[in-house]
């Protein structure tokens, strides 16, 4: 069911706090979120198609963890913690590439075939007693959605159905919402990576609220007028901005775009929907193409952020220009990473010991911090000054 937003004028006099600045900056809570969040949770790692035949892996930092995603020979996808099981050498120390059959350990040659078996090592016929099942790569659960790989390091992963699917449909009002895009069957147009010198919290507060559009970012609100008077794309179930009249696409200029997908519901033209994933994902669904930002934690005041521009195969295989809506989202984030860089100093301010407060349009990153501060226990005072 579509909830109306709740009126401003209702909610004036309950402002919230917002969490204390060494949330942002503090290692033993940075260590903390890693462990009980990156690492406990459903992480959107790769996208299926960049491992496109059997042998391509690329590797990903998951909390503290490296993780290899790779193809099996039968073309499956397989994950497995990063290390050699002889003496923890790093095994691929590439971010991506190929092999032909196996996984050898550049130190001591320990090889592994695309399954994680123990397939061969130096004299290894002289150790009988070695298990090549129970010596082989340590394995990470993992699912595909949406054309990514999605993995967890939980021994007992979190229902996927619950906490990823789940967190779509809640944003939606259904899941079929987003099946309607066919996001697994799009090509990929366009990938761009920032180097963010800010907390991923920030980035996901940012992306959350929409008070600060009509100060930093006019090209989206040239497109999407609303969200000039602070209505956040997530403020409540089910609801999508609706394009300017004047607006023929999801364009810089406000230009034409392509056709719209054919399987997307009448009511979801001309409407752009935002929709966060947590920890780390962020779904842009617009009619003829789709954004996804997928988030890299590297440290309390550093996140490599990955994004990719989605589009019918038919566009990116005719060579189409794609410049004019990739250009749009590219400012976008430009114009918001910029913000959480100039925020994420203030974190460290005696100002913002005691944290900041949320206006009534952004009670919802109220919610984003309780959920946080409900996963993330509180680290020794030592840790957390």
């Amino acid at each position: 069911m579509t909830m109306a937003p709740e009126s401003p004028a209702a909610t004036t006099s309950s402002l919230l706090a917002t969490l204390p600045g060494h949330w942002y900056t503090a290692p033993g809570i940075f260590r903390q979120e890693q462990e009980h969040l990156f690492e406990a949770m459903w992480f959107c790692a790769v996208r299926g198609a960049d491992l496109d035949r059997p042998g391509a892996f690329r590797t990903v930092r998951i909390g503290r963890e490296s993780v290899l995603i790779t193809r099996n020979r039968r073309g499956e996808p397989r994950a497995f913690l990063n290390v050699c099981r002889h003496r923890g050498a790093r095994l691929c120390t590439e971010e991506s590439g190929t092999v032909r059959r196996s996984l050898q350990c550049p130190y001591h040659a320990w090889t592994y075939d695309l399954d994680g078996r123990l397939t061969a090592a130096p004299n290894l016929q002289r150790m009988p007693d070695i298990d090549r099942v129970e010596r082989g790569l340590v394995p990470v659960r993992l699912r595909e959605w949406l054309g990514y790989v999605w993995v967890c390091l939980a021994e007992d992963p979190p229902s996927f159905e619950e906490t990823v699917i789940g967190a779509v449909a809640e944003r939606l009002g259904d899941a079929e919402s987003v099946e309607r895009y066919d996001v697994a069957g799009l090509a990929l147009g366009r990938r761009i990576s920032y180097d963010v010198r800010a907390n991923w919290k920030l980035i996901v507060e940012n992306f959350m609220e929409c008070y600060h559009c009509a100060t930093i970012h006019p090209e989206l609100t040239e497109v999407l007028p609303e969200f000039a008077d602070g209505l956040a794309a997530q403020y409540f179930v089910g609801h999508g901005a609706e394009f300017a009249e004047e607006a023929q696409g999801f364009t810089v200029d406000g230009s034409e775009g392509f056709g719209r997908f054919a399987g997307i519901a009448e009511e979801q033209d001309r409407r752009y929907y935002a929709i966060t994933v947590r920890p780390q994902v962020f779904l842009n669904l617009v009619p003829d193409h789709v954004i996804i930002h997928r988030m890299f934690p590297l440290a309390p005041d550093h996140t490599l952020v990955e994004c990719d521009w989605l589009y019918a195969p038919e566009v990116v295989a005719s060579d189409r220009d794609v410049s004019k809506s990739v250009e749009l989202f590219h400012r976008v984030n430009a114009q918001d990473f910029d913000a959480c860089e100039r925020t994420q100093p203030a974190m460290d301010s005696r100002a913002y010991r005691a944290g900041g407060v949320l206006v009534p349009s952004e009670h919802h990153i109220g919610a984003f911090h309780r959920w946080v501060t409900d996963h993330v226990p509180t680290p020794e005072a030592e840790e957390c000054p």
